[in-house]
């Protein structure tokens, strides 16, 4: 009796680790499981880091929630390797240095202490995304504040106030932060504006696509990121976008796609079915290498008055050829549609640029400059007579939307929204100014206009001075 129970005792112990072994065996391979790798670099966090996340985890949970489900916290880069500054540096935070005078927290003493700026510019993020940061520098995305001080009367003619422009203009063109008494004013902070003028001296903001604190790339590749700014009667992208094929496909499919593949390796027909904004403007795709230069892959400035090649636009000219670039944009386009489709495309583009520039443009802009030359229209503003209002919104929007429409395969904008919208207002231009021409009687000035008092002296950090 007792030989069989020990038997039995030693059958059941064998057959447990024998079943034991092969639990430990498939957890050791099991997809949670962590695994050790020949090479391991590890970066630990310093104490000063340490006390950033414990403290904002409770006075800014968001942040915080954010950050924790970003690639940035798996790969250890804590608030201090975005945020820490010299100590000389303009746009440090006295403010926060009187959260290491706080006795009920645990981090509040000088040990912790460390200079932070809240401004997060290109330049820091350079440190680690050299080649983006670079990009980003050259496009006219950082560099689209200077371009309006340019070319915008809403600006140059000080049309608008000075808090329209803050709360309006430059929330998607960016502000030039500046700094009273050691903290950021309230007209031109918070600002992640694209052309946002750091104190650093860099261009720009990441955020303003990649927004903090996650800094997400799948966010950054769905067309909504880019139609926070690109909507509107004077530059409707995102309409276009949704009301076009591609856009219906994102619709349909959408939520189907691999929103979060590794940065340059996201690929048409393997991780998505219809383009975005960034798969056509930004993402590699075939031979075409990814950008953060959205200036590339562009044969006409389709937003300028008189539409020209890129590099011809005398506000910020492209260091680029319209032809290689065009050859990358197709070379896009290819990748989900036959050779002649593109070709033919591009044959229709450009018949739509050349009656825009012929029929619309040209025209106008030759009847204004008479009635100018003629003294029949004051200069010294714009918008105060309506042939100036006609004028620029028969470029600035109808002429746009003809435009953007056929570009990006929308017909309700390049016809309806587009063309047909240009023909009355091209009539009432013309009906008004070749009027006052025959008579020789000024048109109309509204001598009141509301709100034209905004500073039109073009910031030097923007429009530098001739030498």
């Amino acid at each position: 009796m007792k030989r069989t129970f020990l038997i039995l005792v030693i059958t059941v112990v064998c057959a447990g680790l024998i079943g034991l072994s092969g639990f430990v065996a498939k957890a050791q391979t099991a997809p949670n499981q962590s695994k050790e790798k020949e090479f391991r670099i590890e970066r630990s966090i310093p104490k000063e880091g340490i006390a950033c996340i414990e403290c904002h985890k409770k006075e800014n949970p968001g942040i915080f929630a954010d950050w924790a489900h970003s690639r940035h916290a798996s790969a250890n880069i804590t608030c201090i390797d975005c945020h820490k500054a010299e100590k000389f540096d303009p746009d440090v935070s006295k403010e926060h240095y009187k959260q290491y005078e706080r006795s009920d927290l645990k981090y509040g003493t000088a040990e912790y202490k460390v200079p932070v700026s809240a401004v997060v510019t290109p330049k820091d993020c350079s440190r680690c995304h050299p080649d983006e940061a670079k990009q980003y520098a050259r496009s006219k995305h950082a560099n689209t504040l200077q371009i309006i001080w340019i070319v915008d009367p809403w600006l140059n003619k000080g049309m608008n106030s000075d808090n329209e422009r803050t709360t309006g203009c430059y929330h998607c063109h960016g502000t030039i932060i500046k700094l009273k008494d050691g903290k950021l004013t309230a007209e031109t902070w918070p600002s992640v504006g694209v052309g946002r003028i750091n104190p650093d001296g860099s261009k720009g903001s990441c955020s303003a696509c990649h927004t903090r604190h996650r800094f997400s790339v799948a966010e950054a590749r769905r067309p909504e990121a880019c139609g926070q700014c690109h909507l509107g009667p004077d530059h409707p992208q995102i309409e276009i976008y949704m009301e076009s094929k591609h856009g219906d496909i994102y619709t349909a499919w959408g939520d189907t796609y691999n929103w979060n593949a590794a940065p340059g390796t996201w690929t048409p027909g393997v991780d998505y079915r219809g383009p975005t904004c960034a798969s056509c403007h930004m993402s590699g795709a075939g031979p075409v290498l990814t950008t953060h230069d959205v200036t590339e892959r562009l044969s006409w400035e389709l937003q300028a008055p008189l539409t020209v090649r890129p590099e011809n636009f005398k506000p910020f000219p492209a260091k680029t050829n319209w032809k290689v670039e065009r050859e990358k944009m197709m070379a896009i386009c290819m990748q989900c549609h036959s050779k002649q489709w593109v070709v033919n495309h591009y044959v229709q583009l450009d018949k739509n640029v050349q009656e825009y520039n012929d029929n619309y443009f040209k025209p106008a802009k030759k009847v204004l400059q008479e009635l100018y030359a003629k003294g029949l229209m004051d200069k010294s503003k714009f918008f105060d007579e309506d042939p100036e209002l006609n004028f620029y919104e028969l470029w600035h929007h109808e002429g746009r939307r003809k435009r953007m429409g056929a570009a990006m395969a929308g017909p309700d904008y390049a016809w309806w929204h587009g063309a047909y919208d240009m023909k009355p207002k091209f009539n009432a231009f013309m009906k008004e100014a070749l009027e006052a021409i025959k008579t020789g009687k000024p048109v109309h000035r509204h001598t009141y206009y509301p709100n034209a008092i905004g500073n039109t002296t073009k910031p030097p950090e923007v429009v530098p001075k001739a030498k």
